[in-house]
């Protein structure tokens, strides 16, 4: 049998996986099967500059459609895998084909976590991950009116800029005491919240919603379980995301908060590799497992996958970062703070929209992270991957040049 590489899954990671095998000199057959009817695209412009309709489709795509073409790939859009025969290394689709591989790719990605709550099936009700949701969406923007989002996370902010500068009338509902809790510390929550409401976005915390109201099957309200109300035209929830692990564990793949993988993405089965927000994957330079749900990590596993299918190993070992863009400022996060003992402010968060804040652990820098503060993001990807040192003086004097800070590393 010809070698024969299989990737569930037509994602960001599933894209990259594509062009890497061909980069690393892979010539044997591949076939992407995904169950969305678009090829790979990228994921964090929908709640941004695709829904707020300032560029189309074709800008979104991760490769041109005729790069496939040109790269032999066999495409099979609107597909689900239903099953995987590890002993036959083979499976089935939905359609109901059979497909043998020498090496399989699980890109299987993730998916939102849905709230199961009356009036969740309302018209004008919706979640935010693929281009239809998109589409359904700005159908309402062009309305006008009023928005409830459930969620006050990097989608549902995202989603509220946008709105808000459409000039709809906008309310954020967070459950948690403070806005995007899970991955920044309160300075730098209270900036957004006050940039927010800046722009005439209301943010009320500590919100539990307990369901949807309607009139004629269409969404009116969105109600809270200490009795409040908010009246909506239309809801957007984004309390976050699920690896889609559900194929794994029913082949018996090590599945732990994701597919088990070691550090050249490779599975408990040596012929099967998984990639991207499906993984739970070792990180040499943090010391612990991780599962990340970010473009960053699902490149960077496509090309170690890959590689290591053309037997080369490049281990995949690099500083998780992340970002988001709201309005005119550019967060960008590198690190993980959690852990953290001291925070330390470069610049005024209370006025102006321009600051970083560095979480510091036992004095060694673990995390930025950095609103419009492209030099201090760049400089962090460095210091916190060589475990530096450097005083809480020196972060936070702006009269240092961040090219400089490795100097007083310790």
């Amino acid at each position: 049998m010809s070698e024969h590489v299989v990737i569930v899954g037509a994602g960001h990671a599933a894209g990259q996986a594509v062009a890497s095998l061909r980069q690393e000199g892979f010539t044997g057959e591949i076939t992407m099967i995904g169950n969305e009817p678009y090829l790979p695209y990228q994921r964090p412009p929908l709640s941004k500059k695709f829904l707020a309709g300032e560029i189309g489709i074709d800008r979104v795509y991760f490769k041109p459609p005729e790069f496939y073409e040109k790269e032999g790939v066999n495409v099979k859009l609107g597909t689900r895998v239903t099953e995987i025969d590890r002993k036959a290394k083979s499976l089935r689709t939905d359609k109901g084909e059979t497909l043998s591989y020498t090496k399989l790719i699980l890109a299987t990605g993730s998916r939102v976590r849905e709230l199961n709550l009356p009036g969740f099936d309302l018209d004008g009700v919706f979640y935010l991950r693929t281009v239809d949701d998109v589409d359904a969406i700005r159908a309402y923007f062009n309305k006008g009116g009023k928005c409830v989002i459930v969620g006050g996370g990097y989608i549902g902010l995202e989603v509220a800029a946008v709105a808000a500068k459409h000039g709809i009338d906008v309310t954020v509902l967070e459950m948690a005491p403070m806005v995007m809790a899970r991955v920044v510390d309160p300075i730098v929550s209270r900036f957004y919240e006050r940039v927010h409401k800046e722009e005439g976005v209301k943010i009320v915390t500590g919100a539990a919603v307990s369901g949807f109201e309607g009139k004629d099957g269409k969404l009116a309200k969105v109600t809270c379980g200490d009795g409040t109300a908010h009246e909506a035209d239309f809801a957007v929830v984004g309390v976050g995301i699920q690896p889609n692990v559900e194929l794994a564990v029913e082949c018996g793949l090590g599945v732990e908060n994701g597919i088990t993988v070691d550090e050249l993405c490779r599975t408990s089965d040596p012929d099967i590799f998984a990639i991207g927000d499906c993984t739970n994957h070792p990180n040499p330079l943090l010391g612990e497992r991780l599962r990340l749900e970010s473009v960053h990590n699902a490149l960077e596993q496509g090309k170690t996958a890959a590689a290591t299918i053309c037997g080369k190993e490049k281990p995949y070992a690099q500083i998780p970062w992340f970002w988001s863009d709201q309005y005119d400022l550019k967060l960008q996060i590198t690190g993980l703070s959690a852990g953290y003992d001291e925070a330390v402010v470069r610049g005024n968060p209370d006025e102006g929209r321009s600051f970083a804040v560095f979480y510091l652990k036992e004095g060694r820098l673990i995390a930025v992270d950095a609103v419009n503060r492209a030099p201090e993001f760049m400089m962090s990807k460095q210091l916190i991957a060589k475990q530096a040192r450097i005083p809480a003086d020196k972060l936070r004097d702006e009269s240092i040049n961040m090219k400089e800070m490795a100097a007083y590393s310790g």
